[in-house]
This record gives structure tokens, C-alpha cells and sequence, in this order.
């Protein structure tokens, strides 16, 4: 009854454990959340990412370029003739970390 008991401890149930650095992919130079971009990387979007822009997080980032230093975000609720939303491209000093 003891080899048992010892034998169902040892098994454990999985857990969701937290992705560790080694398990998530490095960040790339441009990303992008349109899917129809070339600079679109989905196993990146499976973690939580952030963008700091001039040292401010930004939430509202569609797309990056670290090396080129800008990013482009939503003009408000205005979208084009295909219902995409129209963007700018905001000039600054760009940062894209793992939350």
C-alpha cells in the first residue's frame, strides 16, 4: 500500500509554468501585427510584448522598426477603403521588450 501511495506522489500533474527567456523567440529589428505583413512572426505574439517609445509604453503600436527608429499607430477610428485602420509614422527613440 506504500509503494502505491510513494508512486502517486511522484507523479505529477503538469502545470502551466511562466515561458522562461530560453523559450521565447528574440524580439526582431521590425515587427508587425498585420498578418499580411512580411514582418509578421507569429510565435512572438504568443508572449506578451510591450514597445516603449521616447521612453513612454505605448499600447497602440501596429507596427516597428527599431533600427529606422519609428512606429506606426492608429489615426483614431479612421480606416481606409478596405476598413483597415489608417496609421502614421511616429519618429523617436524605439524599445520592444518581454512583459
Amino acid at each position: 500500500m506504500n509503494d502505491t501511495t510513494t508512486s502517486e506522489s511522484q507523479v505529477s500533474q503538469p502545470q502551466a509554468a511562466p515561458s522562461s527567456p530560453a523559450e521565447r523567440p528574440v524580439l526582431p529589428d521590425q515587427l508587425s501585427t498585420d498578418v499580411r505583413s512580411k514582418h509578421h512572426v507569429k510565435a512572438i505574439f504568443e508572449h506578451d510584448i510591450g514597445i516603449r517609445f521616447n521612453d513612454k509604453e505605448r499600447f497602440d503600436v501596429e507596427e516597428y522598426c527599431i533600427s529606422e527608429g519609428w512606429i506606426k499607430v492608429p489615426v483614431g477610428k479612421k480606416v481606409d477603403r478596405k476598413g483597415f485602420p489608417l496609421t502614421i509614422k511616429l519618429k523617436g527613440k524605439v524599445e520592444a521588450f518581454y512583459k
